[in-house]
């Protein structure tokens, strides 16, 4: 074999070489785990992982515990706020920052700021500005304000608002710059002549504007469902899950249900269900993106 044999095989099999010990984890941590999750789902696992094939069962127990329910009617509550609020603040703040205003830069590391913590950091912090006793309320109350109550965060009827405005905060900018982004894509010459053509503002951004904006509009609606539905750590660090199961969600009953109340199977069941969602999202997702793309 010459030396440039040698050396054009190398540099075709040196990527797969770096890259397949990744590739190994993955198919292994992740998807075998995922393949294992869903098998227990089927068995009469407790404790600990039991191989005793038990069908429907867990499924058919699922369906019939309020707890769960109740967690699908809270994860309906937050994920309809949160993707919509999300998105509107992202727009806005998208349109906001397009009109090439001075100071951009600092502005936009402001709004994307939180992104960079995580939702413990944000849920404690939040936890923290909404506890009556030390929060808001109280800092109001000491100023002068005795009449003001802000106690949502112990009210089984708002506590899941809470939940959507610690959200909400950390991801709006992210939205924002989804959507900054995709107005930047957009051809100015279109826009220019649509001016000439004496289209207002309002027409603008309604009739040309916005529409060109339906991939920003998608790939926000799949980012903030999948992170709706996997929420966790922000409800743990921020209610608990309380007060009583006000703010419940899926997440947080697969969990219960699983280390808890030693409920494996029924655990993994959800968790299952909690993974079909999600995957009835990104699969048409996906596949409407490859399909553009061939």
């Amino acid at each position: 074999m010459s030396n440039v044999d040698f050396k054009t095989r190398l540099q075709n099999w040196l990527p797969k070489l770096v890259l397949s010990p990744s590739l190994v984890l993955v198919l292994v941590f992740v998807y075998g785990f995922i393949a294992f999750s869903v098998y227990l789902s089927f068995t009469d696992s407790r404790l600990l992982p039991s191989y005793g094939l038990v069908g429907w069962e867990n499924y058919s127990k699922l369906w019939r515990l309020s707890h769960w329910k109740t967690s699908l009617t809270n994860m309906g509550i937050f994920s309809v706020l949160y993707i919509g609020i999300c998105t509107c603040i992202g727009l806005c703040l998208a349109i906001f920052l397009d009109q090439k205003i001075r100071a951009e830069g600092v502005l936009r590391t402001i709004y994307l700021y939180p992104m960079a913590l995580s939702f413990i950091v944000t849920g404690t912090a939040w936890k923290w500005f909404l506890d009556p006793s030390i929060g808001l309320e109280n800092v109001l109350q000491s100023w002068g304000w005795a009449s003001f109550e802000f106690d949502w965060i112990k009210d089984r009827d708002y506590a899941i608002y809470t939940v959507v405005l610690a959200a909400v905060w950390q991801t709006s900018g992210f939205v924002m710059a989804m959507f900054l982004a995709g107005l930047r894509g957009i051809d100015n010459e279109i826009l220019k002549a649509a001016q000439m053509d004496g289209a207002s503002n309002w027409n603008l951004y309604r009739r040309i504007i916005i529409p060109q904006l339906r991939p920003a509009f998608l790939s926000a609606f799949v980012i903030l469902s999948h992170l709706a539905i996997k929420t966790f750590d922000l409800v743990i660090a921020l209610t608990g899950g309380g007060p009583g199961r006000a703010t419940e969600l899926p997440a947080t009953f697969m969990y219960s249900y699983t280390f808890s109340r030693n409920q494996m199977g029924i655990g993994a069941a959800s968790a299952t269900i909690m993974l079909m969602t999600i995957a009835a999202i990104m699969i048409p997702y996906l596949y409407a993106e490859l399909r553009e793309k061939n």
